[in-house]
């Protein structure tokens, strides 16, 4: 049975989908949204740089103004985008195929931001292996059933027991945030003993909770980088506003060049932007764990999701390419 939530969210996207959305017109004053967690770390940088605004007025924009928002998980911000509340939203790859499904194309990607590796960690020393979990156990993702996270445990369950065994993790996993399922994972008596958690999350709970210990990643799971955060807004919006489009995609490009050449100082910014009270050398550290340092713009891995969500009636159109729920303004880039 679907929550009120979900219930909301699609009459959203089946209203947003038959009429469009007759708010969107052209605009100075844009509001984007965002999760917790360093692989954000573009999106900092674009803030505290004031890069949109930066490149609008290099595209004739002049004027511009951003209003950035957090929300604890995907499905928050799906809601937000599809309400109207916010323009842009930077979230996963699940979220966006699922809007893009339901609203008939007309929520679509504009270009990633990061490609960070995600990990199943436990404290649970029964769960060595992802065959280890029983009836009863409790894994926590940002948003069930479609969340990245949500959905890499279908791809591993299909591998694993069959493809009509897709859904076999899916009764065990329990919907909480990063940071409290942090909490959840410190807290020796909670239910929670799994979490499938995105960076910084899972190196905070190695260092801090002594019982933790790494199930499986998604590298693992779909054998490549896999985009876990990336731009997506209305085909309204994008139509209305092509050159705040463009200044976007110019602004993650500027934001990932300066990551990657001063990576001491986006650090400073994403502690400044988000309170994150972690030593600079300790997120130093964690930037040089593999895969950690991944923030093309480009998408990675998309399709693999496509194909599995099409398989399972997760969603009911299955894009040919990864073009199909991209915005014409990343055709060129090199993406899968």
């Amino acid at each position: 049975m679907l929550t009120r939530r979900q219930a909301l969210a699609l009459g959203a996207a089946a209203t947003f989908g038959m009429g469009g959305d007759a708010r969107a017109q052209a605009k100075t004053e844009i509001s984007l949204s965002r999760q917790p967690g360093i692989l954000y770390m573009p999106t900092h940088v674009i803030e505290k740089q004031k890069l949109i605004e930066k490149h609008a007025e290099k595209l004739g924009v002049a004027g511009v103004t951003t209003k950035w928002m957090n929300f604890s998980n995907g499905g928050a911000q799906q809601d937000a985008l599809l309400s109207g509340s916010v323009d842009i939203i930077n979230t996963g790859t699940g979220p966006l195929l699922v809007l893009w499904d339901k609203s008939r194309g007309r929520v679509k990607g504009i270009v990633a931001s990061s490609a960070q590796p995600l990990v199943l960690l436990s404290r649970d020393p029964r769960i060595k292996m992802l065959k280890d979990y029983q009836p009863g156990d409790k894994i926590a993702v940002p948003t069930i059933r479609v969340s990245t996270q949500a959905i890499l445990l279908q791809i591993a369950a299909s591998k694993l027991f069959g493809p009509e065994q897709w859904s076999h993790f899916d009764a065990m996993t329990v919907q909480l945030g990063h940071p409290d399922a942090f909490i959840a994972m410190k807290n020796p008596t909670h239910e929670v003993k799994s979490h499938f958690a995105a960076p910084p999350f899972q190196f905070y709970e190695q260092q801090q909770v002594p019982e933790a210990h790494v199930v499986t990643t998604s590298a693992d799971i779909i054998g490549s980088p896999l985009s876990q955060g990336q731009f997506m807004t209305t085909t309204a919006f994008a139509e209305a506003n092509p050159r705040l489009v463009q200044a976007l995609r110019n602004a993650a490009e500027e934001a990932k060049t300066f990551i990657q050449a001063r990576t001491p100082e986006a650090v400073e910014i994403y502690r400044e932007v988000t309170g994150d009270k972690t030593s600079t050398e300790q997120l130093l550290e964690l930037l040089k764990q593999p895969g950690m340092m991944e923030w093309n713009i480009y998408p990675q891995g998309t399709m693999k999701f496509a194909e599995h969500l099409g398989r399972i009636g997760g969603i009911k159109t299955k894009p040919a390419s990864w073009k199909d729920y991209y915005l014409p303004v990343a055709h060129d880039l090199p993406g899968s």
